[in-house]
């Protein structure tokens, strides 16, 4: 019989393994953002770690910082959900960007649909990836958004991942064009999708 896998004995070998995938998927998610922009996005490697789900709020910028938030459940081989978040000023960034108008203070329907859209693009791609390496199945519902203090977006989550133990795979990527934005997706699979993911590239 093998190990239990859990996130609080999982080892540096596996911890690479998920940082190498977190890197592949967010160098997708951001090509797919370049050529929805239609300009070129340049991206430092990723910060990916796994740390406790308590931490996230400090991590990027406070609980009390305004970001945008795009959250979706993940079914099929792996289940769990994936969210990107963004700082409200990168997301406002991007939003006038691919509207090719400057946008408001407040975001209307108009600018939370585009907000959806990069972030459909952006979580698809990322998944995408995901799905080729592992070669799995995976099906992402629609998404969710919300404009909100990070603490209360991050609690959609945290009340799903009571049953998990706390430790959550946060990936930072910061990319740029005129501006240095940062984005973070937030992986939450179950713990039996993580044994799936590291026994399909054979590493469990």
């Amino acid at each position: 019989m093998g190990k239990e896998l859990n996130l609080e004995t999982m080892t540096a070998e596996y911890v690479d393994v998920l940082k190498e995938l977190g890197n592949i998927g967010a160098g997708n998610a951001m090509t797919a953002l370049a050529q929805l922009l239609n300009c070129k996005v340049d991206m430092q490697v990723p910060q990916v770690r796994l740390l406790e789900f308590k931490d996230v709020g400090t991590i990027i910028g406070g609980e009390e910082q305004i970001v945008a938030g795009i959250y979706l459940a993940v079914e099929g081989d792996i289940t769990g959900s994936i969210m990107f978040l963004l700082a409200k000023d990168s997301a406002r960034y991007l939003v006038s960007k691919l509207m090719g108008m400057q946008v408001s203070e407040e975001f209307g329907e108009m600018e939370i649909s585009a907000l959806m859209e990069i972030g459909n693009i952006i979580t698809g791609a990322y998944l995408n990836s995901l799905a080729t390496i592992t070669n799995l199945k995976i099906y992402p519902s629609p998404p969710a958004i919300s404009l909100d203090m990070a603490g209360a977006i991050l609690s959609v989550p945290a009340i799903q991942f009571g049953t998990l133990g706390d430790k959550i795979l946060l990936i930072q990527s910061q990319f740029m064009d005129e501006i240095k934005l940062d984005g973070y997706f937030i992986m939450v699979p179950d713990i039996e999708s993580y044994t799936k993911i590291l026994t399909s590239l054979g590493v469990v």
